[in-house]
């Protein structure tokens, strides 16, 4: 039996500023909650308006251009509806995976969106409804996904998706009240996420130059309003991806360190000198906007980054929501 709309306000099929997870050192546990994969991917809001469909960023981007197949998967929607998902590509054994999704041409066999929630239905405002009731009317909508089309599962039981992550490699889990309303835009903790790998996404403010652009970015997260360096990244690169990185942020350049624990002084602690005044000579400074993701072994005790490695340019992350996540 379907579920009613009678009652509901009416709402225009918009865009609505994504609900934001807080990250966490551990899970909740207990009824209220259900959990899901952290996914991999850009965060898009699929909007079907005057009979088309439209994908749109976490900043208002319109991603259609790169991911035409999508859309046109979603034309099935119907008019005045509002989805909330993950743009991810998977791998060959199933795992989502970023560096994949960067390749959005040569991958578009690979390329899916998974919605896990639903804003607005048929001009009807689903918002203010909890999150339980909201899953009932994503699954009535998406009953029949078609191809590059999926929903997200959910488990209610945070050792049974735990399990399921670490055994897949994944990256981590969402934990969800189910009694939550959609909160635009807020990181309020009715949605939660816990890392599981060591990866994050990192700001960077500058760079070092070399070979085809640049030899290493400079990284680093928010605390309080104040931007702190934590690594210089050099892995993950190739001379092509050096290249285009470098053409996608050297429009950013300043004259001012944005970082405020710069420069360093004595060793570092697994050796060599750590980012001086005489080395910072030669760095381009950025303006912080642009974003990174990161992988790395782990944290050292002075926030510092031990063997990273670049990932892939984040699009769809505000720099200034960059913080320094527990796992």
């Amino acid at each position: 039996m379907k579920k009613s709309l009678a009652g509901l306000p009416s709402r225009n099929a918009e865009f609505i500023q994504p609900m934001q997870c807080k990250p966490v050192a551990t899970l909740p546990e207990g009824d209220p909650w259900q959990f899901e994969i952290k996914l991999d991917g850009f965060r898009v809001l699929a909007i079907k308006r005057n009979g088309e469909v439209s994908l749109i960023s976490r900043h208002g981007n319109s991603l259609n251009r790169k991911f035409f197949y999508v859309a046109e998967a979603l034309q099935t929607l119907p008019e005045g509806t509002v989805l909330d998902g993950e743009l991810l590509a998977l791998d060959e054994n199933g795992r989502s995976s970023f560096s994949l999704i960067q390749s959005f041409r040569s991958q578009a066999a690979n390329i899916y969106y998974y919605a896990f929630d639903i804003l607005c239905l048929k001009n009807r405002d689903l918002t203010q409804r909890p999150l339980a009731d909201r899953r009932v009317w994503l699954e009535e909508t998406l009953h029949t996904p078609a191809e590059h089309v999926r929903l997200s599962q959910y488990a209610n039981s945070s050792a049974e998706m735990m399990r399921q992550v670490r055994e897949r490699n994944l990256e981590g889990v969402v934990a969800k009240l189910r009694t939550s309303l959609y909160e635009p835009g807020e990181r309020s903790g009715a949605w939660v996420k816990h890392r599981v790998n060591r990866g994050q996404e990192f700001v960077i403010g500058g760079y070092m130059p070399g070979a085809h652009g640049l030899d290493a970015l400079l990284v680093g997260f928010y605390r309080g309003g104040e931007l702190i360096y934590v690594a210089p990244i050099r892995n993950g690169f190739v001379p092509e991806l050096r290249k285009r990185v470098w053409e996608r942020i050297q429009h950013l350049a300043t004259p001012k360190c944005p970082f405020v624990n710069l420069p360093q002084t004595g060793r570092s602690r697994w050796g060599g000198e750590g980012l001086n005044e005489e080395k910072m000579k030669k760095c381009v400074w950025l303006r912080p906007e642009a974003v990174a993701q990161i992988e790395f072994l782990e944290w050292t005790a002075g926030d510092h980054l031990r063997h990273a490695r670049f990932v892939g340019m984040r699009e769809d992350k505000d720099a200034k929501d960059v913080v320094k996540e527990e796992s």
